[in-house]
C-alpha cells in the first residue's frame, strides 16, 4: 500500500506540457478513459462516508472532492505504470487528498491478506473517501461489499454491490467475487463475525478450485468488453 509521494515506475511528474499530453494520450487511448469522461459509474456506499466509481479523470475528481468533501482516494487497480493513475495521483496531491493503493483482483479469489489490509485502511482512513478501479464494476464492487460488512450490514446487501447496474457480470470469471460473499453467508453468517471467518476459516484456494464461470459470459466480459 503506497501513498502519493512517488510516481509509478517509468512515469515522472512535473514533465511539463509535453509530459502531460503524453499522459493524457496514454490514459485516453490505452486505458480507455474516453469512456469515463461521460460515464462515471458513481454510487454512494455509506452515506457521507464512502463512495465508489470508475477511474476518475482529474477534473471529475476535483468536482467530486468539492461536492462530497472527499479526503481520501483508494485506487484498487494497483501501481502498474498508467497515465490515468499518474494524472489522478497528481490531482489528488493538488487537492490535498490522501491517495492510497490497495489492489484487488477482479477474476481471482479475494486474498485473505488484502481483505485484512482493507479493514485496516477502512478503520484508519480520512473520510469521506472514494474507492475506484478501472470500470467501477468488479473490484469496486468487492471493496464496497467489504465496507458494508465492516459496517455490520448483512451479506445480502454486500453482494448487491456486485450487480449488473454497475456492469458486473456474475456469470463470468468475475463471479468469483460473488462466490466469496456467498461462501461467507453459507458457512458463517450469523455464527461468526466476518473478519474472524476470513482469518480462521476462509480457504481461497478451495474457492478458486470450485468456482466455474460460464464460457459465454467469460468471452463477453474478457474479450468483447476487454475488461481489466
Amino acid at each position: 500500500m503506497r501513498g502519493s509521494e512517488a510516481p509509478p515506475p517509468g512515469l515522472t511528474r512535473g514533465a511539463g506540457v509535453e509530459g502531460g499530453a503524453r499522459l493524457w494520450l496514454q490514459s485516453l487511448l490505452h486505458d480507455h478513459a474516453y469512456f469515463r469522461i461521460f460515464w462515471h459509474n458513481w454510487a454512494e456506499i455509506v452515506p457521507g462516508r464512502l463512495y465508489r466509481s470508475n477511474h476518475p479523470t482529474p477534473g471529475r475528481l476535483e468536482r467530486a472532492a468539492r461536492k462530497y468533501g472527499l479526503r481520501t482516494v483508494i485506487n484498487l487497480r494497483g501501481e502498474k505504470p498508467c497515465g490515468s493513475t499518474e494524472l489522478s495521483e497528481a490531482a489528488a496531491r493538488r487537492l490535498g487528498l490522501a491517495h492510497v493503493f490497495l489492489p484487488f483482483e477482479s477474476r481471482g479469489a479475494p486474498q485473505r491478506e488484502r481483505v485484512l489490509r482493507f479493514h485496516e485502511l477502512y478503520r484508519s482512513m480520512r473520510t469521506p473517501a472514494l474507492l475506484h478501479c478501472k470500470s467501477g464494476a468488479d473490484r469496486a464492487g468487492l471493496a464496497a461489499g467489504l465496507a458494508l460488512l465492516l459496517e455490520g450490514a448483512p451479506t445480502a446487501l454486500a453482494i448487491h454491490q456486485l450487480s449488473l447496474r454497475h456492469l458486473h457480470i456474475r456469470q463470468s470469471s468475475t463471479g468469483i467475487l460473488d462466490a466469496f460473499f456467498l461462501r461467507y453467508a453459507a458457512e458463517a453468517e450469523g455464527k461468526k463475525p466476518f473478519l474472524d471467518w476470513v482469518r480462521d476459516d476462509y480457504d481461497e484456494d478451495d474457492l478458486r478450485v470450485r468456482f466455474h464461470a460460464s464460457g459465454i459470459a467469460r468471452f463477453v466480459n474478457d474479450r468483447l468488453l476487454a475488461r481489466e
